[in-house]
């Protein structure tokens, strides 16, 4: 998004004292925000069979509950930019995340698939506001040479997530009720606030144009029906006709917004940044990376339980390695990437990343339980 390049290109370096130990404060603060995502994204793939028993439900059924999150925030997450720059970034941050936390506890008090669903598009609501507006500010304040450093830290709390998420949401599920998955979110939702409130000033843009309502319109015509279309998919939850329209309209909406973002002088999403060569190969084949390994933790916490009649903690005890290994690289990621390239380093990241998930795929239930584990520690 224009916002984002625009900070990137010239981070106002800090000069002040309080500025520096603000800036250092940044990377932890937006990692909270990611924290909280990841953790509520990992503990719901956990719980979802043991929540469709509570629901009357089946877990496949109850994945919607994950879809229309991330249909939410497919939505809005390009009016998340203009947004920061029209109202001002620590305030659409402090929102999000306040919104984050009361749409958890939404969540936690549904006592049906309707109400959960609706919870859940609130919270995807908040989530695509929360994390690219957290992105913004540590653009915006960390200085050029430092940002390496910073994301590399930001990571860290996000990837705390997925590897206590798992664990944590088993336990939970199995000793408690699904319902403290969802409620785990306010301590952490009121640190977020706390701490944006003590260390981030106001960053807002002067002049912000008008936002583009029609490419709005377009471009969540085009990722609502497609993301909804592909996930109903081998389903069988609407005839064929019905999908494969959808699926139409999807491309139709993709294809105005093209032909929109052309001739509109501020888009929502500014498709000229594909031109770039670095950002348009980083963003198509790191979203290429993403499709495989978002999967993964879904699709290991289905096996594991449903597959292998594991119990939501044994589920979560295992699928965390992943995680765990993830975290552990991230000790020694930018030495890596400083030594041997960026290009390097993510070519045979990617080799690697799928061959672990193809192994993966070989899991069976005589499979032991340690080397389940060793792989998923590697291959995270």
């Amino acid at each position: 998004m224009p916002a984002e390049s625009a900070a990137a290109a010239n981070p106002a370096p800090p000069s002040t004292p309080d500025a520096v130990r603000a800036a250092r404060m940044i990377p932890f603060i937006v990692g909270c925000a990611l924290f909280m995502q990841m953790l509520d994204a990992t503990v719901v793939a956990t719980a979802l069979p043991a929540m469709a028993r509570a629901l009357g439900s089946t877990p496949v059924r109850l994945n919607v509950a994950i879809t229309s999150y991330l249909l939410a925030v497919a939505v809005f997450v390009p009016i998340s930019g203009w947004a920061a720059d029209r109202y001002g970034a620590r305030r659409v941050f402090i929102t999000a995340i306040g919104l984050f936390t009361l749409s958890s506890v939404a969540c936690a008090i549904s006592q049906d698939l309707p109400q959960l669903v609706l919870a859940r598009i609130v919270q995807g609501m908040a989530g695509a506001m929360m994390v690219p507006v957290g992105r913004i500010i540590l653009l915006r304040t960390v200085p050029k040479q430092d940002l390496l450093k910073a994301m590399s830290f930001l990571s860290i709390p996000a990837l705390l997530g997925p590897v206590i998420g798992p664990p944590l949401g088993g336990f939970m599920v199995t000793y408690m009720s699904w319902h403290w998955i969802f409620l785990i979110n306010i301590p952490i939702g009121f640190l977020g606030i706390f701490l944006v409130l003590r260390y981030v000033t106001e960053i807002r843009e002067t002049g912000t144009p008008r936002l583009d309502w029609v490419g709005f319109l377009l471009s969540a015509g085009c990722l609502a029906t497609l993301v909804t279309g592909f996930e109903a998919i081998g389903r069988d939850v609407m005839p064929l006709p019905m999908l494969l329209g959808l699926i139409a309209v999807g491309i139709v909406c993709g294809l105005l917004y093209g032909v929109h973002a052309r001739r509109t002088e501020h888009p929502i999403i500014d498709l000229s940044l594909m031109r770039i060569p670095t950002f348009a190969i980083s963003t198509l084949g790191g979203n290429l990376c993403r499709f495989a390994v978002g999967a993964t933790p879904f699709l290991l916490a289905m096996l594991l339980q449903v597959g292998f009649g594991l119990s939501p903690f044994s589920a979560g005890l295992i699928t965390f390695a992943s995680a765990a290994g993830a975290l552990l690289m991230k000790f020694v990621a930018t030495p890596i990437v400083q030594r041997f390239g960026f290009r390097r380093v993510l070519t045979l990241n990617a080799v690697l990343t799928g061959g672990f998930i193809i192994v993966c795929g070989a899991f069976n239930p005589a499979t032991p339980v340690w080397l389940m584990i060793a792989i998923l520690l590697v291959g995270g």
